[in-house]
């Protein structure tokens, strides 16, 4: 970098909320299976302690030394249902737990993979895992779940989609911040540093270090100077600027793997938005043009975003990987919530948004009578656009107990707010009830 492009930088760290938002290690657990439930528990707290120990001052002191704010140090392990698969146990509860204690003696932030692999059928140890996800997220405040429901290459298991529905459901009984840790994926990824859908990868190595790197604050400070110009600049405008903004996720990305002496393994480029202002996907849209996002062009703005911040963070690493692109969760964008609290911005709005971002319904909040077979039905939908596109596609949505269209949430911190978003009152009972697998479609025959 020369004098000027650290002088750049500089300017977008302290004025536009470009931040490294996490440096999340990825930590096999597969040498932890054992037919012992407590056996297997203490062997997940021990490999997790003993790798993740210096994670969290290392990323301080790179921090401290180049200057570059590190929100979050978070941990993702291989999915919990089948490290437990040896275990002749019901209850999955107590490995949550010892995620749990791991990561608080390691100070991390959050830690990922109380996670199952579903999308073609459901494992007994699969269904043990799922089954077990309401209390353990109940019990646990930083452990966060996944489960993949669907690809392209397998179809949608909507026996795994019925059973989500009301798993999200009885989660939400139980308590309302544990729906926000949930992620329903369709072609979930295997090295996402993000959280709540991160997991550690069967295709991975023993350790890895995972850096996602955000600054929707800097996209737009970039585009206000191109107000009025062809979408040719615009594009090409977000683009140089997501390569400076990735070029500053290698540096600390390397760097962390050096000290950590762990493997660097990619860079996610999210525009991952926060409540704070100046920090939001929804205000880049409407620096784009719009008067509201959510109104008629607001897929098309978005689809131009996505696409240019994948092409600007591609030149900018050869590991480019994740999610990369721009998510669009609600209530932690403090755009997106002033649209969806006016009307402008809706459930069916976000969903057609979906079919050219990063990820999918995200941080969404519903009334709390919202029946399962319409949570089903929601995840259904959003799997088929991930299975059709061949993308990742995800649904994170808290049903609010007691609370109905018009009122708000709050869940605080990164989280944010969100107003109560309508849903369809027609039921989808008999759709879901069918069960089954929605077959693969016809470009998944590849080979």
């Amino acid at each position: 970098m020369n004098h000027a492009d650290i002088l750049q930088t500089l300017d977008m760290i302290d004025h536009q909320n470009l931040d490294i938002r996490t440096i999340t290690m990825g930590i096999s657990l597969r040498d932890c299976a054992h037919p012992d439930p407590s056996q297997c528990a203490q062997r997940i707290y021990e490999k997790i302690t003993r790798c993740a120990r210096d994670l969290v001052a290392t990323g301080e002191a790179i921090e401290r030394e180049y200057g570059i704010p590190i929100v979050n140090k978070r941990i993702s392990v291989t999915p919990i249902s089948e490290v437990a698969a040896a275990c002749d146990s019901e209850d999955y509860v107590p490995f949550a737990l010892a995620m749990e204690k791991a990561a608080r003696e390691c100070g991390v932030n959050f830690i990922g993979g109380f996670s199952a692999l579903v999308h073609k059928g459901m494992t007994i140890s699969d269904q043990r895992l799922i089954s077990s996800i309401p209390q353990a997220l109940a019990e646990t405040d930083i452990v966060c779940s996944s489960v993949n429901v669907a690809t392209t290459r397998a179809g949608i298991n909507m026996d795994a989609v019925a059973l989500m529905g009301r798993v999200i459901k009885q989660a939400a009984a139980k308590s309302g911040m544990a729906c926000a840790k949930l992620v329903v994926f369709a072609n979930a990824v295997e090295d996402n540093p993000f959280m709540a859908g991160a997991f550690h990868g069967v295709g991975e190595g023993e350790c890895v270090i995972n850096v996602g790197v955000s600054g929707p604050g800097v996209v737009q400070h970039a585009l206000e100077a191109v107000r009025g110009a062809p979408f040719d600049v615009v594009a090409e405008t977000i683009k140089k600027t997501a390569f400076r903004i990735t070029r500053m996720g290698q540096l600390v990305a390397q760097e962390a793997s050096r000290r950590l002496k762990v493997p660097f393994g990619v860079v996610d480029l999210s525009l991952a938005p926060t409540p704070a202002l100046g920090d939001s996907v929804a205000r880049i849209l409407e620096e784009i043009g719009l008067e509201t996002c959510g109104t008629h062009g607001t897929t098309a703005a978005l689809a131009m975003l996505n696409d240019a911040v994948k092409k600007g963070g591609v030149m900018a690493s050869n590991h480019v990987g994740g999610l990369s692109g721009a998510f669009i969760p609600v209530s932690e964008d403090e755009g997106m919530i002033a649209a969806a609290a006016s009307g402008v911005l809706t459930l069916d709005k976000l969903e057609a948004m979906t079919c050219v971002c990063s990820v999918g319904l995200d941080m969404i909040a519903v009334p709390g009578s919202t029946t399962a077979e319409t949570i089903s039905a929601i995840i259904a939908d959003e799997a088929a656009i991930g299975m059709v596109n061949n993308k990742t596609t995800a649904v994170r949505i808290i049903p609010v107990e007691g609370k109905d269209v018009g009122q708000s949430v709050e869940f605080g911190g990164l989280l944010g707010s969100a107003p109560i978003m309508p849903v369809h009152p027609e039921s989808p009972a008999a759709f879901i009830a069918r069960g089954g697998r929605i077959p693969a479609p016809l470009h998944s025959l590849r080979n």
